[in-house]
Formats: structure tokens, sequence, C-alpha cells
């Protein structure tokens, strides 16, 4: 199915962005997520996403320098469920579908937990603003919405939410993805097309 999704344009594509926010490492410390966040769209322009987010128990104190961040604590986590109980909504979600991220390193390292999940390709919006957008000095995800004016447009797709919140950030990508795709008139383009900012593996 991945291999199908590389050679279709990219207007009628099934797109589901994702986000996570975590508890924050020292040195030679693994990562945990505490929270994830998924907007799903069944074509690139549709105005009917399908959403879900959840904090996610954790195993260690969340960080301070995490916390400032994302604004979670532990004590916010204490009836979360457990990550693997989660598995039936993100398998659901991005499934059969391109999966969006801004850099999304941590992502795929977190979605490891669910081995053999296949999901995929995934298409960085890290790396397409960056080739969008050469000039901009700031490529975080709120400077690049700020700069091609969707920040309104998150706003809207997720009221009450800020940055650093996972589903708020999985939307932001989702807008960025939509508004250098109809800005630089790429809707029939394929991803095959655009092979520095997509990952098959």
């Amino acid at each position: 199915m991945g291999q199908d999704l590389l050679n279709q344009p990219l207007s009628g594509l099934p797109f589901a962005a994702i986000d996570f926010e975590s508890a924050g490492s020292a040195p030679g410390e693994t990562d945990s997520p505490v929270q994830v966040g998924v907007v799903r769209i069944e074509s690139l322009f549709s105005n009917t996403p399908r959403m879900f987010d959840s904090y996610i128990a954790c195993d260690r104190p969340v960080r301070w320098s995490a916390a400032r961040v994302h604004g979670i604590t532990s004590d916010m986590l204490t009836d979360a469920p457990a990550f693997t109980e989660l598995w039936p909504q993100l398998r659901e979600l991005l499934s059969g579908c391109v999966v969006v991220g801004h850099n999304p390193s941590t992502e795929m390292r977190f979605l490891r937990a669910f081995p053999g999940h296949g999901f995929g390709p995934w298409l960085d919006t890290l790396a397409l603003s960056r080739q969008a957008i050469p000039t901009l000095a700031d490529h975080s995800l709120s400077k690049v919405c700020q700069a091609l004016r969707v920040t309104a447009e998150v706003e809207k797709m997720v009221p009450g939410r800020r940055w650093h919140d996972a589903l708020f950030d999985a939307a932001g990508s989702l807008a960025v993805l939509r508004a250098i795709v109809l800005g630089l008139d790429m809707a029939q383009a394929t991803l095959n097309r655009i092979p520095f900012a997509v990952t098959t593996t």
C-alpha cells in the first residue's frame, strides 16, 4: 500500500499528521512519550478531519525541562493509558495513508513500540519547508506556520490548544503541507517528485 501512494497526485492522497510530546531524558536515557495527537484527512483539502489525542502513562517523572516546554506534568498522567493500549486508535488512523510530521524522527522512534506496524510513507514538513521557504531563518513549526499565515487556521482546527500540545502541532504540520502544496501549485505532484522530504522505511 505504501508504495502505491508514492505515484499518486498529492491532492487525492489520505494524510495523517502525528506529533508526540515526551517526558524528556538525560544523556544515556531512553525518552518516553507522554502525549500523542493525530489529525487525519482523506484528501489534502478536505475540511472534515478525524482527530485523536491522549496523554500516555509514563514510568518515569516528566523532567522539568520538558514540562516547561509542553506544560505536561507527572500528575496529569496519573490515569493515562499505557502506550500499548492506544494501538487500536493509532492503527486505524495511521494505516493506508501518508504519515506527516515536522521532523518526525521522534514519532518514528516512538512508534517502534509496535513492531512491524507498516505505517508510511512519511512526509517531513520540516524538510519541505526548508526547500519551499529557504530564506526563513527559523524553520520551527510555529515560525513556518507564521510565515505561511496558517496559524489562525490551526487555531480554528484545534481551538483552545497551543504550540507543543501534540494535537495542535499535528494540525500545524498538516496546515503547513496544505499551504506549501497550494502555494507552489503542487497538487498534481507525487511523493516521488519530492524525495528529499519522504521516507519509505
